[in-house]
């Protein structure tokens, strides 16, 4: 009876040291994982913090991005706002109105400085694709494209159109000059146009460009608002305005014109897609409008309709 008692309970002893030993490694064993596990996601976490970081660096907008999201920079900028609001209110009302005043010119600084890119990156689009189409060396087209852009914002007037004029007329041949006496980039009859070459150093002046191109955009102007309409405007420039038709210049012009729009926006257009001619058809024979410029000369009437008839090229 006794051993019976001493084998069950040794027996028992060892049941409970292996359970004991069992629990144990089951312990090591889930501890040890633990371990193996948090050492692989604090690994992870480094790499992915030096990532983070490396991005951060090269893109430092993403740091203003996430710096926004953050609840505690959002309370930092209403704590900020607050002294601004209350200095606001005790600021007198003249020291306002000169903020509002500074702001304001900031703000239109900053909008004519875009303007100006704008408008810089327009001509340089412009320039290249005339000097390609016309075969005029780039410095040379800068310039007429630089003073047609000048003169257009002096007048109001669509520098492109100036240009398109410009293409048709003379292809940007300065020193062109027709049968009848038309001259220079635009064409202008000097002899008729006397009076307007007077401050830019008389008729001699017509085949200046610069000049050319500020009388050739005045008369153009004037007959655009005669005319109302940019269409009437071109047929009164080449000298058909008591026609029925222009012989097809006005459509050149508006052709011209607006493959130099599409250019400006920044589009490829074909360079050599249509010829563009500098030989313009006119409304009237030659002989009618050489009479009609030595009348017009003669009375002095330089400003109506019939006496730039002939300022543009009979090449």
């Amino acid at each position: 009876m006794i051993n019976r008692f001493i084998r069950v309970t040794s027996d028992f002893t060892r049941k409970k040291a292996s359970q004991s030993a069992a629990w144990a490694v089951v312990a090591r064993d889930t501890v040890s994982g633990f371990i193996t596990t948090a050492h692989h996601m604090l690994m992870v976490l480094g790499i992915l913090a030096i990532a983070a970081l490396g991005i951060m660096f090269v893109k430092p907008e993403v740091t203003d991005h996430l710096k926004a999201l953050s609840p505690f920079a959002q309370a930092e900028i209403e704590e900020a706002e607050l002294p601004q609001t209350a200095e606001l209110l005790d600021m007198p009302a003249p020291t306002i109105a000169k903020q509002d005043v500074a702001e304001k010119a900031d703000a239109a600084v900053r909008t004519d400085a875009k303007n100006q890119a704008a408008s810089t990156r327009q001509q340089q689009w412009v320039t290249a694709w005339l000097s390609k189409r016309y075969r005029v060396a780039t410095d040379a087209t800068d310039m007429l494209v630089s003073a047609a852009y000048l003169t257009a914002k002096e007048i109001k007037l669509d520098p492109l159109l100036i240009l398109s004029v410009m293409a048709i007329e003379s292809r940007f041949n300065p020193f062109a000059e027709s049968p009848v006496g038309a001259q220079g980039l635009m064409q202008v009859m000097s002899k008729v146009h006397r009076d307007k070459f007077e401050e830019l150093g008389g008729v001699k002046a017509a085949l200046n460009p610069i000049a050319n191109i500020k009388v050739g955009s005045l008369i153009l102007k004037d007959y655009v608002n005669r005319g109302g309409s940019v269409e009437a405007g071109l047929k009164l420039y080449v000298g058909a305005g008591a026609s029925e038709s222009d012989a097809g210049y006005g459509a050149k012009v508006l052709a011209e014109y607006q493959r130099l729009k599409e250019v400006a926006m920044g589009k490829k257009v074909p360079v050599y897609s249509t010829s563009a001619s500098s030989t313009v058809q006119k409304a009237r024979p030659q002989e009618r409008k050489v009479e009609a410029v030595e009348e017009a000369a003669a009375s002095g009437s330089a400003n109506q309709p019939l006496a730039q008839a002939d300022h543009a090229s009979a090449l």
